[in-house]
C-alpha cells in the first residue's frame, strides 16, 4: 500500500475510530492496568474474546444511525414504550457522569505528577477547556480534533516495548486463555467486558454516523428524511467501526501488557490511571513514565466529549429536541445544557467521600443493568 492509498483509506475513518479510541478513556486505562498488575499476562486473551464482539455490537448501532439518520434514543423513542426509553436513558446518565468525574480527576492527578500545580486548578482547567470545545467550536474542526487525539494512544505501544516482556508467555497467554472460576478473576472479567462494551459507545456512534450525514449534505438534520445510502457507505462504515475496534483494543492489550511486565510481581493495587503512570516509573524509567501519563491526558480529553455528548444525545433525543453538535447553542439550548450539567455534575463528583474506583464500580454496575436490555 503506498502513501496514496494509505491517506484513502484514513479519510474514510471517523465515527467509528473515535468511537474505538474514546473506549480506552482514564477509567478504562485503570481498569486495564489493574487487570495487568493483579493477573500479569493471564488475562490478555480478553482483546482477542472481546474484538468481534465490539465491531458487531458498534456496527450495529452505526448501521441504525446511517439508515435511520436518527439516533439511538429517538429510535427507541419511536418504537418503545416510554419507561423502557427512561430507565436506559437514566442509566446512560449516571453512569457517564460518573465516568467524566473520573477521567477528568485523572487527567488532573497526571499532569500534576509532571507539573506542581494545584489538582482544583487543573481540574477546572480540563473541565473549562472540554465544555467550551464540545460548545463552540464547529463540528467538521471538533471531530478532526478528536481524530487526531487518538494519535495519543500510540504513547501505550511504545512504552510496552520500553520494558523487558517475555514475549513466549505473552504469545501464549495471547492465544491460550487461561480460566478460573475464582471470585476476583471472574469479577476482574467482568469489569473488562463492562469497561470495553459500554453503552455511551452505542449511541455516541449512532449520532456521529448521522452527524457525517449532515455533514455531507444527505439530510437536513436529525430525524428530517431519510438518507439515501449506498452499498459503497455500508463498507466504509464497515471499515472504520471495524478498525476503531480493532485499535481500541490493540491499546488495551499493551497497557495490559506494560503493568503485567513491571507491577505484577508486586501485586501492586491501582486505583486510577494515574496511580499507573505513577507506579510504573521506578520500574519503566522516566521515559515511560512521561508517555504513560500524557496518554492519559489525550485520551481523557477524547473521552470526556464522547460522554457527555452521548448524554446530550440520548436526553435530548428521548424529549424530541434539537441536537447536533454541528449546531450552535442557540440552536439546540437543550442539547449544550445537558452536556453541560453532565461535564459540571462530572467535576463535583471528585468531590465526593467515595473512592473514584468505587465510583467507577458502580458506573460499570450501571453500564451492566443497561447494556444486554440495550443489545
Amino acid at each position: 500500500m503506498n502513501f496514496r492509498d494509505a491517506k484513502k483509506y484514513l479519510a474514510k475513518v471517523g465515527p467509528g475510530l473515535i468511537t474505538g479510541a474514546a473506549d480506552d478513556d482514564p477509567s478504562g486505562i485503570a481498569t486495564y492496568s489493574q487487570t495487568g498488575a493483579l493477573f500479569g499476562y493471564s488475562q490478555l486473551w480478553l482483546t482477542l474474546f472481546s474484538f468481534p464482539f465490539m465491531t458487531a455490537v458498534q456496527e450495529m448501532c452505526g448501521r441504525i444511525g446511517l439508515v435511520t439518520g436518527e439516533g439511538l434514543a429517538s429510535v427507541l423513542r419511536r418504537n418503545y414504550p416510554k419507561t423502557i426509553l427512561g430507565g436506559a436513558v437514566i442509566l446512560l446518565v449516571i453512569a457517564n457522569t460518573i465516568n467524566i468525574g473520573a477521567d477528568l480527576g485523572a487527567m488532573a492527578a497526571s499532569v500534576q505528577l509532571l507539573i506542581p500545580l494545584p489538582f482544583i486548578v487543573l481540574l477546572l482547567f480540563f473541565t473549562a477547556f472540554t465544555l467550551l470545545l464540545e460548545i463552540f467550536v464547529p463540528y467538521p474542526t471538533y471531530a478532526r480534533f478528536l481524530k487526531y487525539l487518538t494519535i495519543s494512544l500510540v504513547a501505550y505501544i511504545i512504552t510496552a516495548f520500553l520494558v523487558k516482556q517475555d514475549w513466549q508467555r505473552v504469545f501464549v497467554s495471547t492465544l491460550v486463555p487461561h480460566l478460573s472460576l475464582g471470585k476476583d478473576y471472574v469479577l476482574n472479567v467482568a469489569a473488562f467486558l463492562g469497561t470495553t462494551i459500554s453503552p455511551y459507545l452505542f449511541f455516541w456512534q449512532a449520532d456521529e454516523e448521522v452527524e457525517e450525514e449532515i455533514e455531507e449534505h444527505k439530510i437536513r438534520e436529525e430525524g428530517k428524511g431519510k438518507p439515501k445510502i449506498s452499498e459503497e457507505d455500508i463498507g466504509e462504515m464497515r471499515f472504520d467501526t471495524g478498525f476503531g475496534m480493532l485499535v481500541s483494543n490493540v491499546i488495551a492489550f499493551f497497557i495490559m501488557l506494560t503493568v503485567a511486565a513491571t507491577l505484577a510481581s508486586s501485586h501492586k493495587e491501582i486505583s486510577s490511571a494515574a496511580d499507573a503512570a505513577s507506579a510504573l516509573k521506578p520500574f519503566a524509567g522516566n521515559f515511560a513514565f512521561l508517555l504513560f501519563a500524557l496518554g492519559i491526558v489525550g485520551t481523557g480529553l477524547l473521552a470526556v466529549p464522547v460522554l457527555a455528548g452521548s448524554a446530550g444525545y440520548a436526553v435530548s433525543e428521548s424529549f424530541g429536541w434539537k441536537v447536533g453538535l454541528g449546531k450552535r447553542f442557540s440552536q439546540a439550548p437543550g442539547f449544550y445544557a445537558v452536556i453541560a450539567l453532565a461535564t459540571a455534575v462530572g467535576l463535583i463528583v471528585n468531590f465526593l467521600p467515595v473512592p473514584p474506583m468505587k465510583m467507577l464500580y458502580y458506573s460499570a454496575v450501571a453500564n451492566g443493568l443497561l447494556a444486554p436490555p440495550l443489545l
